[in-house]
């Protein structure tokens, strides 16, 4: 909506989590209301702007400071952003909390165990046979939020749960307004 304040959600968690499911789920919403939304994406970053950058703790951090720099520059311009990106190390989120300030952490929890056992991409089974290297939650550390705005658990809500979570946290925020039907219609 015009003139309206931007903000950036930011989902971590491991790989699986979720994260991209709720991101689109949660843009849909806001662009229902009129929000001017964009996703920043770990898997599309990775392959636009952040290509030749390797897995180590500096090259994450790197990548998660170009992400916060974009999401910056995008919500300082009105645009509600909703980044979703493994973010393994709390150096990494914090810097980008600093740098953006109207910031929402969201982490998408859900237990190794269950990752492992969805496994969608098939990447656990390759991170535990030693294929992939530096894999988040197997042979790399993920420091889970510490202080987060929310915590969805995905192993025990389905999307449109979690997705109310972060909506009455934005709301509560000062992020987002209800409009006036969504209050009647509650």
């Amino acid at each position: 909506m015009e003139g309206e304040r931007g903000f950036v959600v930011w989902l971590t968690g491991l790989s699986g989590a979720g994260k991209t499911t709720i991101a689109n789920a949660l843009a849909e919403r806001l662009k229902s209301l009129g929000y001017k939304v964009e996703i920043l994406d770990g898997d599309v970053v990775r392959q636009h702007f952040s290509k030749g950058l390797g897995f180590s703790k500096e090259d994450r951090i790197e990548n998660i400071k170009r992400v916060a720099y974009v999401a910056h520059l995008l919500a300082r311009n009105g645009v509600s952003v909703i980044v979703a990106l493994i973010s393994p190390y709390r150096e990494g989120r914090n810097y980008a909390r600093q740098l953006i300030g109207d910031f929402v952490e969201v982490y998408v929890k859900c237990p190794l165990n269950v990752l492992i056992e969805r496994d969608v991409k098939g990447l656990y089974a390759k991170a535990l046979r030693g294929e992939i290297q530096n894999f988040t939650g197997i042979s790399d550390p993920y420091e889970p939020p510490e202080n987060p705005e929310v915590v969805v658990e995905t192993d025990k809500e389905t999307v449109e749960e979690s997705v109310n979570k972060i909506w009455q946290a934005l709301v509560e925020l000062g992020y987002i307004t209800e409009p006036e039907w969504a209050e009647v219609a509650t």
